[in-house]
């Protein structure tokens, strides 16, 4: 990686929704903040939409949000909030709006202009469909940032890798590496599974975040495989996710991230 790369940021996508972006971006968030880095976050397109004082909110962007240590507009992290927990460009069909990838862009050049680097997340995979002829590849292709590619290691994982990893290859974008996340239960046989994948790429895992550290939990928050209302409306943002999550799984997936986030910078 080079410097220069390194200071845009990185956009972290996976095999799925639900299978630990989140968990991922806001780790490697907290090791860059410790590392001294003015380290921005941003969630270009979130599917889920809960009422705060503030007004809708996402979880998943307000996560990213409380590991930043760079202050920006809600409307600048999350510039697409879509009410219904759906695929992106359904979410937006139901909520009468077009995703344009320009306003994802301008609100990118504004959070990267106040900080050394923006960790950006994507939603669902990599070619989750976003409008009726884009994808979530063409805001990271727009964004022009080193991709981290997140598995999560369950059954049927291999062949989603490899598709997804060829995608990536296929758009010309930096691959800054590839972290393996064993989900909330450990597949049967998940080192062979990682070691076959890191043959495959050609390079081993930056990190490998242990079982039961939270993510995959089947849909909810920024992704469309949850309930319509997964939170409570008189919650306040973000607790029952963390409460469900553990505070003690967050903190094994921030301890086995912290390396590679020195390695990437």
């Amino acid at each position: 990686m080079t410097p220069g790369a390194a200071k845009q940021g990185f956009f972290i996508t996976g095999t799925d929704t639900g299978i630990g972006k989140t968990l991922v971006a806001v780790a490697l968030t907290h090791a860059l903040v410790a590392r001294g880095l003015r380290t921005a976050v941003m969630k270009p397109v979130a599917a889920g939409a809960m009422p705060t004082p503030e007004g809708p909110r996402n979880d998943d962007a307000l996560e990213l949000l409380d590991a930043s240590n760079v202050k920006a507009p809600y409307e600048d992290v999350n510039p697409w909030l879509l009410t219904t927990p759906a695929a992106p460009h359904l979410a937006a069909r139901n909520d009468g709006v077009t995703i344009g990838v320009e306003k994802i862009v301008a609100a990118h050049v504004r959070l990267a202009a106040n900080s050394d680097l923006v960790i950006v997340e994507g939603a669902g995979g990599w070619l989750a469909p976003i409008s009726s002829i884009a994808t979530m590849a063409d805001v990271a292709e727009k964004l022009a940032l080193p991709v981290i590619f997140v598995v999560g290691m369950r059954l049927g994982c291999l062949n989603h890798a490899l598709l997804t990893r060829e995608a990536i290859r296929s758009s010309g974008l930096p691959f800054a590496g590839w972290i393996a996340n064993k989900m909330h239960h450990e597949m049967p046989l998940v080192s062979a599974n990682i070691d076959t994948l890191a043959s495959r790429f050609g390079v081993p895992p930056l990190g490998i975040v242990p079982s039961g550290s939270g993510g995959g939990g089947g849909g909810g928050g920024g992704g469309w495989g949850g309930p319509a209302n997964p939170r409570a409306p008189e919650s306040p943002p973000g607790t029952a996710r963390r409460r469900a999550m553990g505070g003690r799984g967050r903190k094994k997936a921030r301890k086995c991230l912290s390396a590679p986030a020195k390695s990437l910078v």
